[in-house]
């Protein structure tokens, strides 16, 4: 890779791409909003809010100007949380070369606007840079990557720019496919954490390993549904980023999405989960904005409807249940 890389976001994510580019070699700017958290990254080489434990390259610079981030770099990577990449990608694009290859790597679906995190970027930035976002996405838990367990992922975009950053990203224990199909890479990625979630409730009602598989099974059908109304090919829920990601977010025990579900299962409220919460859940946001955009595309999305519900209306979780299950009787 000629010139250096930019990392905006120095959450667990943000960080581990950071230093998966900076292990090879890379000269990598980490843009960190809080100016302690950047403090402690720069004198302990580690990032002991959100990646604890995990020796970071000497390759990262971390920062709180954007301008410094983003000088001169030939490939910039968005890891924010989707809700704050407006703001900060207004600010960062007076900042980002006409050369650069933009890579989002964030998840969700945008409140009020129903756009997806690339979507949202190519709002924020100069209409010349559109073609050279690209998508990062699959079932990848940051701490796993961390540690260089396998993993393997998709990049999609235009197919020169994909296949740049599979060569960039790519490592022997991080493996990169390429898609042509940015929309349903990244629905994929946004909707598997509201299936997550309901994966969670069920958990945490002891609703046993039967219910889990029925609500992965059907969520993906709603994945499928919604996708292919806006566009999305339908072979690509089936891969890394559809399939892939929702079997992990639904199950794996490093999943925030699921943990969410978890408690609302056993009891607790939502705004008591977050307020202890360090990262971002983002099903809980996208719960409400996918719920929009099925109801505006007029797709049926019985499991979002009820998430939405259980979040937003204080529905009980058991009673979301019952309507699931006793819902009209239809063909698979």
């Amino acid at each position: 890779m000629t010139g250096s890389a930019t990392v905006i976001g120095g959450g667990s994510w943000g960080t581990t791409l950071a230093n998966l580019l900076a292990e090879k070699g890379n000269a990598v700017r980490l843009w960190v909003r809080c100016a302690s958290l950047c403090e402690l990254i720069d004198t302990t080489g580690e990032n002991p809010l959100y990646l604890e434990g995990i020796r970071l390259s000497q390759n990262i610079l971390p920062t709180t100007s954007l301008e410094e981030a983003l000088k001169d770099s030939s490939l910039v990577v968005c890891a924010v949380p989707s809700h704050g990449i407006r703001a900060i990608f207004k600010d960062a694009s007076r900042y980002i070369g006409k050369e650069a290859i933009i890579v989002s790597a964030s998840k969700g679906i945008e409140e009020g606007s129903h756009l997806t995190c690339s979507a949202i970027l190519k709002e924020c930035i100069q209409e010349e840079l559109h073609q050279r976002v690209v998508v990062l996405s699959g079932p990848s838990f940051a701490k796993e990557v961390s540690r260089g367990l396998p993993t393997a992922v998709c990049v999609a975009g235009r197919t020169d720019h994909a296949e740049r950053i599979q060569k960039i990203f790519s490592t022997s224990s991080f493996r990169v496919y390429t898609s042509p199909d940015m929309t349903g890479v990244e629905l994929g990625g946004a909707l598997k954490n509201v299936v997550a979630i309901a994966s969670g409730i069920s958990d945490g009602l002891g609703l046993g390993n039967n219910a889990r598989a029925a609500l992965i099974t059907r969520g993906l059908k709603e994945m499928v549904r919604l996708g292919i109304e806006c566009g999305a090919e339908e072979k690509t829920f089936y891969g890394l980023s559809g399939m892939g990601d929702l079997v992990l977010t639904c199950t794996g025990e490093l999943s925030r999405n699921r943990k969410v579900g978890l408690q609302i299962g056993r009891g607790k409220k939502l705004e008591e989960i977050l307020s202890v919460m360090k990262m971002v859940a983002e099903g809980v946001r996208t719960s409400r904005s996918v719920r929009e955009l099925a109801r505006l595309k007029g797709v049926d999305m019985p499991i979002t409807e009820q998430v939405y519900s259980i979040l937003y209306d204080g529905k009980s979780p058991r009673v979301a249940v019952m309507e699931l299950m006793t819902r009209r009787l239809k063909e698979e």
